[in-house]
């Protein structure tokens, strides 16, 4: 555990700065990523298909024409329409591998979200900056080199800053908890908030500490990533999980 300490120390107050930076951009980073995840591999396929069909069409109607037209005591090599043929003919193989490959990547990932059900209800670590609020409370972990002041921010999903504080750390692995109530003394409802955590190293000189949060698994959902795990309305992708716990 970490103990309260008093804010009015420069060094303190500017690592609170930091914190509160760092929070702010993680709530933005983690939010541009999820709405970037709406675009999937098969619908990139599918484009590239329905483009490619209609550049092969409207070739074979350039070609038919110009077959047509020509000089018949001058006839048009055909050595460079069979080369472009072939070359359409390979790119179209490509295309259909690749949709090959998503369909077996999504056959992977049916897999995975299979399996991934016995994951519901078990309490779950992650190395990350989401901090799932559930059933107002939640507590995540952080390691210190050095005992000093470390600074801790938390915003909500929209990158406001609703909890900050200012606490001793320990050498080794140091435990903060929040019971959901905001610096203005207000209960916040479950969701997702994002978290920062700023201290010093060996040298003194301020420096980012790694979370590590905790929560209940409540659903899982799959996005073009992969697998993610939800804890209430927090999502973490499956690979930032470090252990669970019993049901």
């Amino acid at each position: 555990m970490v103990s309260s300490v008093s804010t009015t120390s420069s060094s303190a107050t500017s690592l609170l700065s930091q914190a509160v930076s760092a929070a702010k951009s993680n709530a933005a980073s983690q939010t541009s990523s999820a709405s970037s995840s709406t675009s999937t591999a098969s619908s990139v396929a599918s484009a590239a298909l329905s483009s490619l069909a209609g550049n092969f069409n409207q070739f074979l109607t350039l070609l038919t024409t110009q077959l047509q037209h020509q000089d018949p005591s001058n006839p048009t090599s055909t050595d460079s329409f069979t080369s472009e043929l072939a070359q359409f003919a390979g790119v179209q193989q490509q295309v259909e591998t690749n949709t090959n490959l998503t369909s077996l990547i999504t056959a992977t990932q049916d897999t995975q979200m299979t399996s991934g059900i016995g994951l519901i209800g078990k309490t779950t670590t992650a190395t990350t900056s989401s901090l799932p609020l559930q059933n107002g409370n939640n507590s995540m972990s952080f390691t210190s080199s050095v005992a000093g002041p470390v600074a801790i921010a938390v915003t909500d999903s929209n990158g406001q800053v609703v909890k900050t504080d200012t606490v001793t750390a320990q050498v080794g692995t140091n435990t903060w908890s929040w019971d959901g109530v905001s610096d203005s003394g207000t209960q916040l409802s479950d969701g997702q908030y994002f978290v920062a955590v700023e201290g010093t190293d060996s040298t003194g000189s301020a420096t980012a500490l790694s979370t590590t949060v905790s929560g209940t698994v409540t659903g899982l959902s799959q996005t073009s990533s992969g697998l993610n795990v939800q804890m209430g309305a927090t999502s973490i992708a499956l690979s930032d999980l470090d252990s669970f716990s019993g049901a």
